[in-house]
C-alpha cells in the first residue's frame, strides 16, 4: 500500500512515503516550534521525490506522541484531515515505538530504552526487550511520564541502549548507553515502515474520527493556569 508518514512529535517535523513496493522518500525539517508553517512543504518535497501525488496515497500514518503538544496537535490535524479528504484510513504509531522500531531496524539487539523529552524537567519513556522476527519492536510496559531521576534509578544496572532526545538530554544522568543524533527525534522512515509492518500483520486502518493524540499529561497552558489560579474565597 502507498502510505505517507506524518512526524511531528518532537522539535523536527518529518514526512515520508512509501510508494507500496518498499521504495521510500522521507525528510525532515526544523520545526523549532513552527510545525505549521514547516509540515506542507515537507509533505510536498517528499511526494515530489516519490513520484507520487496525494491522490495516489491509500493509507496515512500519524505519529501521535506522547511529545510536544503543539506538534501533536499539527500533525495529527493534518493527518486527519488529509485521510478525510482522501478518504484513506489512518494507522496510528506512537513516537516511543518508533524510536524503537528505527533502533532494531539499525542492527541494535537486546533492550532498549525510548525517551521523549517532555519538558518541565520530565521524560516520556518505555522500555523494549527486542524486536519479533517481523519486525516489531516488543514493549514491556505502555509509554510513561517519570522524571529523569526515578527514571535513572529503574534503569541503574540494566545492560540497554537508550534512544531519543530525552535520553539524549539527560543521558548522563541516566547512566546508560546513548544513540547518536541519527535517533534523537523518530524518523519519519522508521514510522513508515512500522506503519506498513502492523498493515501487513493484519491491523485495519482507523477511521480519523478515531485518532487522538497521546498526550500523557496535561498540557502545559492548562498546568500554568491551574497554578496562577487564585485560592481561597473573596
Amino acid at each position: 500500500m502507498r502510505i505517507v508518514g506524518i512526524e511531528t512529535a518532537t522539535e523536527l517535523v518529518g514526512v515520508a512515503v512509501d510508494d507500496g513496493a518498499g521504495r521510500r522518500a522521507a525528510a525532515w525539517a526544523s520545526g523549532s516550534r513552527r510545525h505549521t508553517e514547516a509540515l506542507a512543504p515537507t509533505l510536498v518535497h517528499v511526494l515530489e521525490q516519490a513520484g507520487l501525488s496525494l491522490g495516489q496515497l491509500e493509507v496515512v500514518a500519524v505519529d501521535v506522541g506522547p511529545g510536544l503538544f503543539t506538534g501533536l496537535r499539527v500533525g495529527v490535524a493534518t493527518a486527519k484531515g488529509l485521510a478525510q479528504g482522501l478518504g484513506v484510513g489512518l494507522v496510528a504509531v506512537t513516537s516511543l515505538d518508533v524510536l524503537a522500531h528505527a533502533a532494531y531496524d539499525a542492527g541494535h539487539q537486546g533492550p532498549l530504552l525510548a525517551v521523549v523529552d517532555a519538558r518541565r524537567s520530565e521524560v516520556f519513556a518505555a522500555f523494549y526487550s527486542g524486536c519479533r522476527p517481523d519486525g516489531l519492536p516488543v514493549t514491556e510496559a505502555p509509554g510513561a511520564l517519570w522524571r529523569p531521576e526515578d527514571l535513572a534509578a529503574e534503569v541503574a544496572g540494566r545492560p540497554l541502549l537508550a534512544v531519543g532526545d530525552g535520553a539524549r538530554r539527560y543521558g548522563e544522568l541516566l547512566g546508560v548507553p546513548v544513540a547518536g543524533s541519527s535517533l534523537a527525534g523518530p524518523p519519519p522512515a522508521s514510522l513508515v515502515a512500522l506503519a506498513a509492518l502492523r498493515l501487513a500483520g493484519g491491523e485495519v486502518p482507523q477511521s480519523p474520527a478515531e485518532v487522538h493524540p497521546v498526550y500523557l499529561r496535561e498540557a502545559d497552558a492548562t498546568v500554568n493556569f491551574v497554578e496562577r489560579a487564585p485560592t481561597g474565597g473573596g
